[in-house]
């Protein structure tokens, strides 16, 4: 698999990993067998329905409209079940937008149509070939639509990140955390995360004197509780920008 670093738009850098051609092959075996199984069922339906009424017509016309699930199975799959198809959610993989923003409409649109040419026309013989000689492993509808398919078997918590979980009623304590940079916030919870975890006090007191250092306060609450609060705060007032 390939690294790929996609920005959010809160300017937080997540690390994917794009998925190999033969995992994306899978995935649309087990849509394949879906469609088969699903086939399946459609002409035992027409053929009863074709001893009921002797009518080719009828029959053709049933056909068709049982068909059209088929035709827009991978178009709205995506939408429904952001960026997934059954073989997708099995593989644990999805499409996302390069540059991080959420998928619309139309970019699965783009790549539904695209399928023509990648897939069905030339045989997947074009999709394979662009997927192999793309840096992010991009078939032709994914360059046109600004898309890669990712893998989602180890997802990005929001402890690996600067952001953190508020509450709707947040309320912030120290009002000049703005004082620290994106740079500092990440050190500051690297170094909280790891002394918490191994029970290091003395880090962790450190790391709070430093902290009352740059920020020129002092503060009555416990190490720990500092810390956090801090890393909140800043949070709060950085969405709110």
């Amino acid at each position: 698999m390939a690294n790929l670093a996609i920005n959010t738009t809160q300017n937080v850098n997540l690390d994917y990993k794009t998925v190999s051609i033969g995992e994306r092959m899978l995935a649309a075996l087990i849509d394949f067998a879906i469609f088969w199984l699903y086939l399946f069922i459609v002409n035992f339906i027409t053929s009863l329905v074709g001893t009921a009424f002797q009518d080719n017509w009828t029959v053709f016309g049933i056909q068709s409209l049982l068909l059209l699930p088929v035709m827009f199975y991978s178009l709205y799959m995506h939408i429904i079940f952001n960026g997934r198809t059954v073989g997708k959610m099995i593989m644990k993989i999805r499409v996302v937008r390069v540059d991080g923003l959420p998928v619309h409409w139309s970019n699965y649109l783009v790549r539904w149509m695209l399928r023509l040419v990648d897939i069905w026309i030339f045989l997947a013989s074009v999709g394979i070939l662009t997927i192999l000689f793309s840096d992010k492993r991009q078939r032709l509808g994914d360059a046109a639509a600004g898309t890669v398919v990712i893998s989602t078997k180890q997802k990005v918590k929001i402890s690996h990140t600067i952001l953190e979980e508020l509450q709707e009623d947040y309320e912030p304590k120290f009002t000049n955390v703005h004082k620290l940079t994106d740079k500092d916030v990440r050190l500051i919870k690297e170094t909280y995360l790891i002394a918490k975890k191994s029970n290091d006090f003395k880090t962790l007191t450190a790391l709070r004197n430093k902290v009352e250092d740059v920020l020129e306060i002092k503060s009555d609450l416990y190490d720990r509780q500092f810390i956090d609060t801090i890393l909140k705060d800043y949070n709060y007032y950085t969405q709110k920008l």
